[in-house]
């Protein structure tokens, strides 16, 4: 998989994620429609893609399926 600088983490998690870039090689996702597929808010969506939030452990799996993929596929560590 390759990381670009929309995968870099914001801030505020060493935790970085493809999930916008996964969602539009999915047809264009809206986050609603992700959101509902994991059973989160949008607004939980929109704070994982800018960073500003690490899910749990759950959440990745629950992503990471939705899209068919690993969760290292959608999330990468970053940290030291």
């Amino acid at each position: 998989m390759k990381s670009s600088v929309a995968d870099k983490p914001a801030r505020g998690t060493p935790i970085s994620n493809g999930i916008r870039r996964l969602r539009f090689e999915h047809g264009e996702m809206t986050q609603q429609a992700l959101a509902r597929d994991c059973g989160v808010t949008r607004q939980t969506i929109i704070a994982l893609e800018a960073g500003r939030y690490a899910p749990s452990l759950e959440l990745a799996f629950r992503i990471a399926r939705v899209f068919g993929v690993g969760v290292e596929d959608v999330f990468r560590w970053e940290g030291s």
